[in-house]
């Protein structure tokens, strides 16, 4: 349909797949379908928009929010018993404990005249939960259409592969469809299309260029992208409104946003403060830390190894690998520092960015730097993960490739000097842009 193709930009193959999947409304569907893919890559905004827009009979479940049994099945039945009557009937409210009495139910309430002629859609996000709960849920969900004999097609989505869920005594295979990232090309062409009416396309677009310029290595989460473009283009055209640049003159307009996108770039994902407390900092022209009842990660009193961990976490994000020797061993012997340098490392590794490392390097170089000896125990390990929720540290790798996961240091050099003063470590000394 012409009209989705505006709607759902950039996903034209996985709209075309989901519409040959359902087919005619009086057709039988596919009895489950297995979505998945990467937080933001569109799983749960296009599966909504064509249940919208083709008007079809569709029960949405988010899988956090309905998290026993009871609370799944009965809000599923008691949308679908709204779907079945009209406004002007009272819908009662159905009460379900079991997965038997789920099928039994749902018979009766499918043979509704508005619902028996046509498929019915059970939409199931954030589908990985329900490996949480009991045993007959996912196989009695994978086979829904087969044990009530309507015309129902169960639909999954979830962030990881389909093995992950699959039971060891086998069940039925759902079609799997992915989703996969956006390329940097989509995400200019997403963004773009949400340019402010008083401004033109090809101006919102420049802007966007330029905040996936500096965004796109370390982010690449469509929501988070789409805040920070919004919180931010007000100071991009700020020399606009006031009559000192036009909108072709991107160089000074670069100038004017750049110092304030570097500020953002310290905070991507922590949501540390607010939209309000971000245009109070962008209009005082103040530094963040210096804004009362925020960074509190800042003020965050760590474990003691994880102070150490999260140290050594940022000296293997921005030192290159071979450096290890000279910086972390006692007897590395002679390394002349015109062998040392590479032209192509001339640039500083802190305007790069934070690059990856793997588990093994992290506490090679932890117990390097920590002075007292340190075991490899569940606890460090507890540590590491924790910092990894806390977002002060990103996985990057996954625990199922070859070389093991890796991680990046997303905090600050700023944040960083100020943990290494709390445990007397003089990090300077450690980094390679500061030889």
């Amino acid at each position: 349909m012409p009209h989705l193709e505006n709607i759902v930009l950039c996903r034209e193959s996985q709209v075309t797949t989901l519409q040959s999947l359902f087919g005619e409304r009086h057709h039988f569907s596919f009895p489950s379908i297995f979505i998945y893919g990467h937080t933001a890559s569109g799983k749960t905004y296009v599966t909504q928009t064509l249940m919208k827009t083709l008007e079809l009979p569709h029960v949405f479940v988010n899988c956090v929010e309905c998290f026993t049994v009871r609370l799944l099945l009965e809000h599923i039945l008691n949308k679908l018993n709204q779907l079945s009557t009209s406004e002007n009937e009272c819908s009662t409210q159905i009460i379900c404990e079991a997965f038997n009495d789920f099928v039994r139910l749902f018979k009766q309430v499918t043979k509704a005249e508005n619902l028996k002629d046509q498929t019915v859609y059970i939409v199931l996000d954030k589908a990985e939960y329900l490996r949480d709960m009991e045993a007959n849920l996912l196989p009695g969900f994978l086979r829904l259409q087969e044990l009530t004999d309507r015309n129902v097609t169960v639909i999954f989505l979830s962030e990881i592969v389909w093995e992950k869920f699959r039971p060891n005594n086998g069940c039925f295979e759902p079609f799997v469809l992915y989703f996969p990232d956006y390329s940097i090309g989509n995400l200019q062409k997403i963004l773009s299309h949400d340019h402010p009416p008083e401004y033109s396309a090809d101006f919102y677009a420049a802007y966007i260029n330029i905040l996936l310029g500096v965004f796109y290595t370390v982010c690449r989460d469509l929501k988070e992208l789409r805040h920070l473009a919004v919180l931010n283009f007000p100071k991009y055209c700020e020399p606009v409104v006031k009559g000192e640049a036009s909108e072709r003159d991107t160089r000074k307009l670069w100038r004017n946003i750049e110092p304030h996108l570097k500020k953002a770039m310290q905070t991507v994902y922590l949501r540390e403060i607010s939209s309000s407390q971000w245009e109070k900092i962008q209009k005082e022209d103040t530094d963040p830390g210096q804004l009362k009842g925020l960074s509190a990660y800042t003020h965050v009193e760590l474990p003691y190894y994880s102070k150490f961990i999260l140290i050594a976490a940022y000296l293997a994000s921005y030192n290159p690998a071979r450096t290890d020797k000279r910086f972390f061993l006692k007897h590395h012997g002679k390394i002349k520092k015109t062998n040392f340098l590479k032209k192509h490392e001339k640039t500083s590794n802190h305007l790069l960015g934070p690059k990856p490392f793997p588990l093994d390097r992290l506490l090679a170089i932890l117990y390097s730097i920590v002075d007292s000896r340190v075991a490899p125990t569940a606890n460090i390990f507890s540590q590491i993960s924790s910092l990894v929720t806390l977002q002060l540290l990103t996985l990057v790798g996954h625990d199922d490739q070859l070389d093991g996961p890796k991680y990046k240091c997303t905090v600050s050099l700023d944040f960083i000097r100020s943990i290494a003063r709390t445990v007397n470590f003089d990090i300077i000394k450690y980094l390679y842009d500061f030889l």
